[in-house]
């Protein structure tokens, strides 16, 4: 990669509309892109396609960096061509979820079923939300990702007669950016062998210690603690490779 100091008269250059400049950047910035877009593959986007993107991204850090931010370009361009890539997946669409979130919004889907069978209404989301242990906006990024009756713009009658979108009964607002994350990693877990997932779910989403999951998944403390320690450090290498 080129030094900082060339770094800068290049994208100096680059702003007065060097085109040339522009593409020496890239070429030596190549493999930091290419580590970012490695983050959001099998994501239901074509590598070439994340590829585009992610330059598009690297093009606008460059028009919007300012010597005064004093940081490296480096570190001002990773968060740009991910928030670029983030922007396209969310507004194009593109996020794909997995077998067992479609298998998780399906059941879900049967309990809204049942639950309007048996008291003549829908079941608000905060119930249904409350029965899988989840969060609202939780909840809704699930259900709205399922093509099923019941989706994040889907219309529903209420008391007062009124229509509303499913995404208006949450009783806060949720960026948009957050759920994405969320679903990220939980792609990223489901990677996870059976018995490393079981651990993290149980140590960062059920707010179990050590021992506790170590009672339940019949090892002892001292392997969760370095299955939990192996773990975070793989996570961190991959999220980290770019930085």
């Amino acid at each position: 990669m080129l030094g900082d100091k060339e770094t800068i008269e290049y994208i100096r250059l680059a702003k007065l509309g060097d085109n040339s400049a522009k593409e020496t950047l890239l070429e030596h910035n190549v493999s930091l892109v290419k580590c970012i877009v490695k983050r959001y593959l099998r994501r239901g986007v074509e590598y070439d396609d994340l590829f585009q993107i992610a330059c598009i991204g690297f093009l606008k850090a460059i028009a919007g960096f300012d010597e005064g931010f004093n940081v490296k370009f480096s570190t001002y361009a990773v968060p740009m061509i991910a928030g670029e890539i983030k922007r396209f997946m969310r507004d194009d669409g593109a996020v794909k979820v997995s077998r067992g979130m479609k298998q998780q919004a399906k059941v879900m889907h049967k309990f809204v079923e049942e639950y309007t069978l048996k008291t003549g209404n829908a079941p608000p989301m905060y119930e249904i939300a409350k029965e899988f242990g989840m969060e609202e906006a939780e909840a809704v990024f699930v259900m709205g990702s399922s093509k099923m009756p019941l989706s994040l713009y889907g219309g529903g009658e209420y008391k007062d007669g009124k229509e509303r979108e499913l995404i208006e009964t949450l009783t806060t607002k949720d960026d948009q950016e957050d759920w994405l994350d969320r679903m990220l990693l939980k792609g990223a877990i489901e990677e996870l062998s059976e018995r490393d997932r079981r651990v993290i779910i149980l140590r960062y989403f059920r707010d179990m210690t050590q021992s506790e999951v170590a009672e339940r998944i019949g090892v002892s403390q001292v392997q969760v603690s370095r299955i939990e320690n192996r773990i975070i450090k793989e996570f961190r290498e991959k999220l980290d490779c770019c930085m």
